[in-house]
């Protein structure tokens, strides 16, 4: 059973307008560029997590993670993706920040545990698809608090439970390298290099966890 939309579909939907303005403005990139970027970013990133969510209790830690905190993830839509940039961009407060937390910081421990000793050639391969460069790895700081706050407001609003999220982002996971393109190539990379087992699931989401209610 296929779903409508896909999450990488929905989330990339959902960031157009002010919030892809706001991300190109902090990385000194055109629209065009900033839209490449962000549509070679998602699909690494979404694939990567449904990865994650098929070794053993990794759904089942994932789901737990954002069933606890989803009330304190973003508001639903553009505006709530638009805040929670602007608080980690430093112009502005969002729920999901607290008084003298870093999100962007969050952002990058994320992406640690997301990708493991990987993270460095994931953030080198997408600035050299994308022309980014350095500023990359910021890219994906930046977007990896946002989709653990788009996969909260996911479970919530579509009921899920861990069983069906984890064959959400299974299904996203092949879609995505079924597909292809910059994102699925990129994905597929890091896959084979890494193997199995190797990414660090329960850190990762009580990272995502912690940062979606505010908490260090």
């Amino acid at each position: 059973m296929n779903q409508q939309q896909s999450l990488v579909s929905d989330l990339m939907a959902q960031l157009q307008g002010a919030p892809m303005q706001q991300m190109a403005q902090q990385l000194g990139a055109n629209s065009q560029q900033m839209q490449s970027a962000v549509e070679t970013a998602l699909p690494l990133l979404l694939g990567a997590l449904g990865n994650n969510a098929a070794k053993p209790q990794g759904a089942a830690d994932l789901f737990g993670a954002l069933q606890r905190d989803h009330g304190s993830a973003m508001p639903q839509g553009l505006g709530g993706l638009g805040g929670l940039l602007g608080s980690m961009l430093g112009g502005g407060q969002s729920p999901a920040s607290s008084a003298g937390s870093n999100p962007l910081g969050d952002g990058a421990a994320i992406l640690g545990h997301i990708f493991g000793s990987k993270r460095q050639t994931a953030e080198s391969g997408l600035g050299q698809a994308t022309g980014l460069g350095n500023n990359a790895g910021q890219l994906l700081a930046m977007l990896a608090p946002i989709v653990m706050a788009f996969l909260a407001n996911r479970v919530k609003a579509g009921g899920m439970d861990a069983s069906s999220l984890g064959q959400t982002l299974e299904q996203e996971r092949q879609q995505v390298q079924q597909q292809g393109g910059l994102g699925g190539d990129l994905l597929g990379s890091l896959l084979d290099q890494n193997g199995d087992g190797k990414l660090d699931v329960g850190d990762l989401f009580k990272l995502g966890g912690s940062f979606l209610s505010g908490r260090r």
